[in-house]
């Protein structure tokens, strides 16, 4: 147009294409474009929409990618899925793997749940059977443990060995009561013991050393010899079955006179217990005078040159 004129009209069918053409990608976010300028419209338009398509051309190849190391991933991992099913002996109830890229976890999670079951009952037999062997080792131990009696009992029930087994578990009672006996009338200074048939003695005094019992003194012997014989009266009345002889009484034949007046006090003591309690008549001979005094019954021997003469004394 000359100079100062009015601008034409824009071009009607062009003007309408390229509003049409915008408003179909306004979605896509088409930026606005001059209506009135169509040839600065189509250029804006055209500029926008090759950007467009390059960005997407980048989107698509990054999405190719990744979905190609996807498909990778899904593959290695179907392949391990395929080698630990198949090294627990597990197989799919699906179809067989497609060795052109089918999925090798086809029916995967019945062939697990299948091979659970079978763990499971497998298991519960190993917990059977192990129950079972505990049952039998205990039967095992019971049976040698009953063997081993047996055994100890035939050697023990022999003729040549079961004397002597009677012999030593007396022996062993006895020790053990006259140990006691011991103990209270030393002041818990001496035990009894036994070794290879010897009695022997463990003196608390001495850091418990153990000597034989001819080693005592005088009146040491006393103690001991009173000890067991007290443990032997006792031991042969226990035993006396019903109807038989049963030891009663016990006597005591001097050896008073070798005794300390603090060990005499002791004996007197146990004796008279004994005596009181146990039911049983213990006689003493004696010319030890202090002693003598402590016997609620006694009978004065007296002798001259025709005879004798035994006297009641009262208390």
């Amino acid at each position: 147009p000359a100079r100062g004129a009015a601008p034409s009209p824009p071009l009607g069918g062009a003007g309408a294409a390229l509003a049409a053409a915008r408003d179909g990608l306004v979605p896509l976010g088409a930026p606005a474009v001059d209506g009135e300028d169509v040839l600065a419209g189509w250029t804006e338009l055209t500029d926008w929409s090759r950007a467009q398509a390059t960005a997407r051309d980048h989107l698509l190849t990054a999405a190719t990618a990744e979905v190609e190391a996807t498909r990778r991933r899904r593959d290695d991992a179907d392949t391990a899925l395929g080698e630990l099913l198949a090294a627990h002996d597990l197989r799919p109830d699906g179809p067989e793997p497609d060795p052109a890229g089918g999925p090798a976890s086809a029916g995967a999670s019945a062939a697990v749940a299948e091979g659970l079951a079978r763990a499971r009952a497998e298991l519960a037999r190993v917990v059977e059977r192990r129950a079972e062997a505990g049952r039998l080792t205990a039967e095992v131990a019971t049976a040698r443990e009953a063997d081993q009696v047996a055994r100890q009992l035939g050697q023990l029930l022999r003729s040549d060995r079961f004397p002597r087994w009677m012999v030593a578990a007396a022996l062993d009672i006895l020790v053990e009561e006259a140990s006691v006996t011991l103990s209270e009338l030393s002041g818990g200074q001496f035990e009894l013991t036994h070794e290879d048939g010897e009695f022997v003695v463990v003196d608390h005094a001495d850091a418990d050393s153990r000597r034989p019992v001819r080693t005592l003194s005088g009146g040491e012997t006393f103690q001991a010899s009173l000890a067991l014989a007290l443990a032997l009266s006792s031991q042969l009345r226990a035993m006396a079955a019903g109807g038989a002889a049963s030891l009663d009484s016990l006597f005591l034949d001097e050896g008073f006179g070798t005794l300390d007046e603090a060990t005499l006090d002791v004996v007197a003591s146990t004796l008279e217990s004994l005596a009181s309690g146990g039911g049983r008549m213990v006689g003493l001979v004696t010319h030890v005078q202090a002693l003598a005094e402590r016997v609620p019954v006694r009978f004065a021997v007296n002798r001259d040159q025709r005879t004798s003469t035994v006297v009641r004394e009262r208390t």
